[in-house]
Order: C-alpha cells, then structure tokens, then sequence
C-alpha cells in the first residue's frame, strides 16, 4: 500500500507547483506525452523492467521516482509497527504522505503549497474530532493551540529577525504540526530540524554541492525531524535522560 501510494504522491510532486490537476489527464510522459500503461505503472519494477526510460520514446525516467515509492512504504511499515491497525495509523499515514510530497515540492521549487498544509490542518482537527466523539479520547484543544502558537511564532520570530532567513511556507508547516502534536513535541521537532539542517548545510558547503549564496529549503529538515519524534520520541527522551542524568 505505501509503495502504490508513493506513486500517487509522485503525481503529487510533479504536478502541483504547476497547478495542474493530480487527477486529469491519466499518467503519461512528460517528454513524449504518451499516456501510460498498466506495465509502465508497476511501483518501483516498471523503473527496472523499463530499463529506466520511457517505453515510447526513450526518454530517461528519474530514478526518484521509484526511490519515493520506497520511501513511502518504509515509512508506512515503520508506522503500522508503531500503531498496528488503528485509527491513529490511518491519519499518521496521511500526515506523513503529506509531508513526504511538501518535503520533495519545497527541495524543488523551494515553496510549500498552502494547499497542502490546509490539508494537514484538516486531516489533524478531524483525527482529533474522531477520537473524541467515536473513541471518547479527550481532545486537547489548549495544547493543540499552544503547539500552534508556539511553533509558528517562533519559526515568524525567526523571519522577522533574520529579515526573510525562514520562510512563510516554514512557518505555516511547523504551526500545522504544532497544532497536531503539541508545543513540547513541536519544540523537539524545531531543535531536530535545525541540529539536522545545520549538519546537511555544511556538508553541501564542504563539498561545494552548494554555495553560501545558495538557498536551502528547511521544510525537508523540519518533516525529517517530525518522522523522527512520531516515531522514536520516547527512544529520544530516555537516551537523553540517561546522558544528563
């Protein structure tokens, strides 16, 4: 399931900074524009039984394609171990599915649709409504808010300090996670995403991948952080007090 929905979030990628449909036309080359076949659509094995070119006119297919595809069904793997099969796994999945796509849009084009981030808005509020009118879970609408508040304003105090260094796009993600997660989880989040950040950026400045002119988008960091602390939060807090206490 994670893999074939890889494939759907690769439609995602590609075609919503152009604001085109992610339903209509059907998939086909974009070099050729030849709509493709059942055999050309195969998650990951039409990437290798093609050879990694398009079957019409040869073009070469980027092997990102099957690598988000692979990605997509770790992800969900990792998921399912955590949640089993449960409504909290059913909106996670969609939470990260929808990361995922910010995070390739925004390496891409270096912005994140608002579109999506409503998405996650919406999918977070009616997981919460759920829990609490079908599974009679208590909502936590206060540390939602505060999660909202205190992730956005620090990522807005950040832009208006540095004059434009984190942008709106960064700043509505981490105030939509913080509404889904809390402000103490959204804090553990905003200092993994700098920690990783900082150590990816010099890295591409070593190798001279990229320049210190270069931009680098953050919103990849920050949805690296979130997997991470919906993941393995616990892991991170018992090694952490194991190593100050």
């Amino acid at each position: 399931m994670g893999i074939i929905i890889g494939s759907f979030l690769n439609v995602c990628i590609y075609r919503i900074p152009k604001n085109q449909s992610i339903v209509y036309p059907s998939s086909h080359c974009s070099s050729c524009n030849r709509s493709l076949q059942v055999m050309d659509l195969i998650p990951i094995f039409s990437y290798f039984i093609l050879k990694g070119k398009c079957r019409y006119c040869r073009h070469k297919i980027s092997l990102r394609y099957p690598m988000v595809e692979l990605l997509t069904g770790i992800v969900f793997v990792l998921l399912l171990y955590k949640y089993d099969f449960s409504i909290d796994l059913l909106f996670y999945l969609i939470l990260v599915s929808t990361l995922i796509c910010i995070s390739f849009i925004d390496y891409d084009h270096q912005i994140i649709p608002d579109g999506l981030v409503l998405l996650g808005f919406a999918a977070g509020l009616i997981y919460k409504l759920v829990l609490y009118y079908f599974i009679n879970v208590p909502i936590e609408f206060l540390n939602s808010i505060l999660g909202f508040l205190v992730g956005g304003g620090f990522f807005l105090l950040i832009a208006v300090v540095s004059k434009g260094g984190m942008g709106g796009g960064d700043i509505k993600l981490i105030a939509m996670l913080g509404f889904w997660i809390g402000w103490q989880d959204v804090i553990l989040i905003s200092f993994l995403a700098f920690i990783i950040g900082s150590i990816v950026s010099i890295i591409l400045l070593i190798t001279k991948i990229k320049s210190r002119k270069d931009a680098i988008p953050f919103g990849p960091f920050i949805a690296i952080s979130s997997l991470i602390v919906i993941l393995y939060k616990n892991y991170l807090l018992v090694h952490y007090m194991n190593l100050v206490m």
